[in-house]
């Protein structure tokens, strides 16, 4: 398999355990030094976002990919999905989200590295 291909099947199993809260599956895909930056800016380093999506501050209920893009030389992955989600404490609400991530080639496994959250 291509690293394109596989890149886009990361960002497809992201979301799948996002949605299912797999923490394990999370806790794999992610480097240990992995941060998110969402949209508000606030920095959430890999252990304190993998603990809001295991109490429910992050709920993630669907995902609906529109479009995936891939450059393997740059490290870099971009996925537009529509997004059924209630987080902090907001209501439930579809949004349409583009997550930018840079990815590393570890030991053969792409893992994700950061992450922008943005709206598209």
């Amino acid at each position: 398999m291509g690293d394109e291909l596989e890149l886009k099947k990361l960002y497809l199993k992201m979301w799948g355990a996002l949605i299912a809260k797999d923490i394990p599956t999370l806790e794999k895909i992610h480097a240990a030094d992995f941060v998110l930056v969402h949209m508000t800016g606030r920095r959430q380093p890999k252990a304190e976002y993998l603990q809001s999506v295991r109490d429910g501050v992050l709920n993630y209920f669907s995902e609906r990919t529109e479009k995936i893009f891939v450059d393997v030389r740059a490290g870099k992955l971009i996925g537009q999905s529509r997004v059924e989600a209630a987080v902090f404490g907001g209501g439930k609400s579809m949004w349409r989200l583009q997550l930018d991530f840079d990815v590393e080639k570890i030991d053969g496994a792409w893992i994700l590295k950061f992450a922008r959250a943005s709206t598209y």
